[in-house]
């Protein structure tokens, strides 16, 4: 195993704990995993994340043929392949994090409750349901990521993507935030959350791409 891939693992199991850490998920669920060239690292199935170690790597092919390791990838592989063969993602974070867990089982969007929501790419589709780990699972997310870099999964959870995993964590996050400040707002007897249009949305995306500190 190169290095590079070391490092890599490294980087996915660290990001897996802190998924449990920050009550993104419960016990084993959700899954993490990066791409280094045409191999993917990925969390095992069904094994405590703060139990694995450098030997416990787990890594296959675009095409899901095991390439390091004996322990047996996350039955979420079909999704985070698909994403990978289809978009520029480096990185992928699925959660089952509650309030966008909640949230996607009462909309078919996430209602454009924040401005951060351009970070996505828009407004965040729901995926709809299909069984988990299946190839109809994998192709809803798709459909539902067209042009974003997240999605809620119906009555299911979340998975972003990003060109790191610090960018993927980060996003997952971010949308776990705005569908809490959307429950929060709605839960008011009487009143309705005021709404920003798509055009808004669109035009704080093109100031948070000059946002932070830009290196010359």
């Amino acid at each position: 195993m190169s290095d590079e891939l070391a490092r890599a693992w490294s980087e996915v199991v660290t990001t897996a704990c802190r998924t449990v850490t920050d009550g993104l998920v419960v016990g084993t669920s959700g899954n993490v995993s990066a791409r280094v060239g045409d191999t993917v690292l990925v969390t095992p199935s069904g094994v405590p994340y703060d139990r694995l170690a450098p030997d416990d790597i787990v890594a296959v092919d675009l095409t899901g043929r095991r390439l390091h390791g004996t322990l047996t990838p996350t039955s979420e592989l079909p999704m985070h392949l698909a994403v990978y063969r289809a978009t520029d993602a480096a990185a992928i974070v699925h959660t089952h994090a509650v309030h966008a867990t909640a949230v996607s089982t009462l909309v078919r969007e996430l209602p454009l409750i924040h401005y951060m929501a351009a970070d996505l790419g828009g407004p965040v589709r729901v995926a709809p349901y299909a069984t988990y780990g299946t190839e109809e699972l994998a192709e809803n997310t798709l459909q539902a990521l067209t042009a974003r870099t997240a999605c809620l999964l119906q009555n299911h959870g979340t998975i972003t993507y990003g060109k790191t995993l610090a960018q993927a964590y980060d996003r997952t996050a971010q949308l776990e935030w705005m569908c809490r400040v959307w429950l929060t707002a709605s839960a008011l007897p009487g009143r309705t959350p005021t709404l920003l249009s798509e055009d808004q949305v669109r035009r704080a995306g093109e100031r948070l791409k000059g946002y932070g500190q830009q290196r010359g």
